[in-house]
């Protein structure tokens, strides 16, 4: 693996997605178009201030955007953040994949010089 493939990724950005929680806000961000704590809250199993910290993890990597709503924030996923994101996992998917191909191609022949 080049370095520069462990450069391009976002730790932060994937330590935010990694939460089973945080990925199905997204997800009902994504279907709903914006949501408040309040109104995500609703349709999970945490309490609202719960999902507003998730929220703020969120919004510290980028994955999402507030604007105010009165009382509340009006979230919207990033959309060039979450292309961002789905880059890296396609640049780490391909880099695994050749890894993959590598060691089985060592394994074939450690096979292949035992049979001999």
């Amino acid at each position: 693996m080049s370095t520069g493939l462990v450069e391009q990724v976002d730790d932060d950005l994937w330590s935010a997605i990694g939460d089973p929680t945080r990925r199905r806000m997204l997800d009902l961000l994504l279907v709903d178009g914006d949501g408040t704590a309040t109104t995500l809250s609703q349709r999970m199993p945490v309490t609202r201030q719960a999902v507003a910290k998730h929220l703020g993890v969120l919004d510290r990597v980028g994955l999402v955007r507030a604007t105010p709503a009165g009382r509340e924030k009006r979230y919207r996923v990033d959309d060039a953040q979450l292309a961002r994101a789905v880059a890296q996992l396609s640049s780490v998917g391909s880099a695994w994949d050749a890894r993959l191909r590598r060691i089985k191609r060592i394994a074939e022949s450690i096979q292949r010089t035992q049979t001999d």
